[in-house]
């Protein structure tokens, strides 16, 4: 085996380790509603990085298209995700997830 050549279990040991990442984040900060949705988009992006280093791997490119329609869907959440942060903070003046509990119709 060569030192330079990088295997499947590289690539899933970082995807692991990124998807623990996002989980510790979502554990110890609750309060924060941005850093709350930037460890939901680590989480995914953990995800894509397993499903690129098996399309590539196996030789398929279904993993590759998929992962093209998840970030096609996680960028449109990400946009609605913040427009609807950006509409609470002007509302509430804080984006405090312990004083957002209270929903108004």
């Amino acid at each position: 085996m060569n030192l330079g050549s990088v295997t499947l279990g590289h690539f899933l040991s970082l995807g692991g380790i990124l998807f623990a990442l996002s989980v510790v984040g979502i554990f110890l900060n609750r309060k924060n509603l941005i850093v709350l949705l930037m460890a939901i988009e680590l989480m995914l992006l953990a995800v894509n990085l397993n499903f690129i280093a098996f399309s590539h791997f196996l030789g398929d490119m279904a993993g590759q298209v998929f992962v093209f329609f998840i970030l096609t869907v996680a960028a449109a959440e990400s946009a609605i995700g913040l427009a609807i942060l950006v509409v609470l903070f002007r509302n509430r003046s804080t984006i405090n997830v312990d004083e957002l509990d209270a929903l108004k119709g």
